[in-house]
C-alpha cells in the first residue's frame, strides 16, 4: 500500500494552484460587481449555459446607445473613455478607436482652443455648453458638466447634438443677407445720382427759363422800339 503523504514540493505547487485560482475567482467576482460583465457562461449536466446579467443599469445602457444625440465621458485632460455609437458615427471611425482618444482630435484646429478653456475651467455646478466644428464638417452643440462624487467619478459627461443642418440654414440666411445689402447699397447709390440728376435738370430748366424770360423782355422792348419809329 501507497503511503499518501504528499512531499513538501507537492504541497506547495498544489497551494499555488489555488491561490491562481482563488485570484482568478476574485477578479471575476470583481467585473461582475463593477458592470463590467454582461453575461457569465456556467458549465453543468446540460453543458454550457449562458446567464445574462441585467441590472437597472441596463435600460440606461440601451437608451444611451440608441438615442439621437451623441453621449461622451471624458476624463478632466480630455481623454474619451467612453461614447455610444451615434458619437462614433459623428467623427466617423469605430468606437474602438475613438475611446482613449483626446476629444481634440476630432476638433477643426480653429474651434480646439475655446474646447480646450471651456474643458480646464472645472465648473462643478455650472451648467456649460459650446458649438465646435468636427473635422468630419459636422458642428456640434456641446453640453456637459462633472458627475457627482457619489457616482464615484471626476469625469465629464457630454451631450452632443448634430446642428449641422442649422448652420447650413445659417450661412444660407448670412448669404442672403450680405446679398441683400449689396442690392440695398446699389439702390441707394442709384436713388442718390437720380436725386442728383433731378438736381441737374431742375438747375438747367431753372436756366432756361431765365433765359426765356430775358428772351421776351428783349423782344418786348424791341417790338416797342419799333413801334415808336413808325409813329415817327
Amino acid at each position: 500500500m501507497k503511503s499518501m503523504t504528499k512531499t513538501k514540493e507537492q504541497l506547495i505547487i498544489e497551494n499555488e494552484g489555488l491561490h491562481s485560482r482563488l485570484v482568478e475567482t476574485e477578479e471575476a467576482l470583481l467585473a461582475i460587481k463593477s458592470g463590467e460583465v454582461d453575461a457569465i457562461v456556467v458549465s453543468g449536466p446540460k453543458g454550457e449555459q449562458v446567464y445574462s446579467l441585467s441590472s437597472a443599469e441596463t435600460p440606461y445602457r440601451t437608451f444611451i446607445e440608441e438615442m439621437n444625440e451623441g453621449a461622451i465621458t471624458l476624463t478632466k485632460e480630455g481623454i474619451i473613455v467612453y461614447c455610444n455609437q451615434k458619437f462614433a458615427e459623428f467623427v466617423r471611425e469605430p468606437i474602438e478607436r475613438v475611446i482613449g482618444s483626446y476629444f481634440k482630435r476630432f476638433i477643426v484646429p480653429d474651434d480646439k482652443s475655446k474646447f480646450v478653456k471651456l474643458l480646464v475651467q472645472k465648473t462643478h455646478n455650472k451648467y456649460n455648453s459650446l458649438i465646435i466644428s468636427l473635422i468630419t464638417s459636422v458642428y456640434l452643440k456641446l453640453s456637459f458638466h462633472l458627475l457627482p462624487a457619489y457616482l464615484q467619478g471626476d469625469f465629464y459627461i457630454l451631450v452632443a447634438i448634430d446642428i449641422s443642418d442649422l448652420k447650413k440654414e445659417e450661412k444660407e440666411l448670412l448669404s442672403l443677407s450680405h446679398s441683400l445689402e449689396q442690392k440695398l447699397d446699389i439702390i441707394q447709390r442709384l436713388r442718390i445720382e437720380l436725386i442728383n440728376r433731378k438736381i441737374d435738370d431742375e438747375v438747367k430748366i431753372n436756366k432756361l427759363k431765365s433765359t426765356n424770360i430775358k428772351l421776351v423782355k428783349e423782344i418786348t422792348r424791341h417790338k416797342l422800339a419799333e413801334a415808336e419809329l413808325r409813329k415817327s
